[in-house]
């Protein structure tokens, strides 16, 4: 009979301790949620700047690898010698 009071005490302080860490690491879970929302906030218009950035340097690098307008050469004939 104590075997079994003992059992039974071991077994509701198991689920007691299973509780209490299933508890804690759903609070965990929810303060880690609400932290990365508020670094995606804190962090978007960070995130839209260098968006800008890379689209005027793509635009920039774009220009660049286009020809520019040459001017006429000019033509050195050897007809003189």
């Amino acid at each position: 009979m104590v075997v079994l009071i003992v059992v039974v005490v071991l077994v509701l302080l198991g689920l007691l301790v299973l509780g209490l860490l299933a508890y804690s690491l759903l609070g965990a879970f929810g303060r880690l949620t609400r932290e990365l929302d508020g670094l995606r906030t804190d962090v978007a218009p960070v995130v839209a700047e260098v968006q800008a950035t890379l689209e005027r340097a793509a635009a920039q690098r774009a220009a660049a690898d286009r020809p520019a307008a040459m001017p006429p050469v000019l033509e050195v004939g050897r007809a003189g010698r």
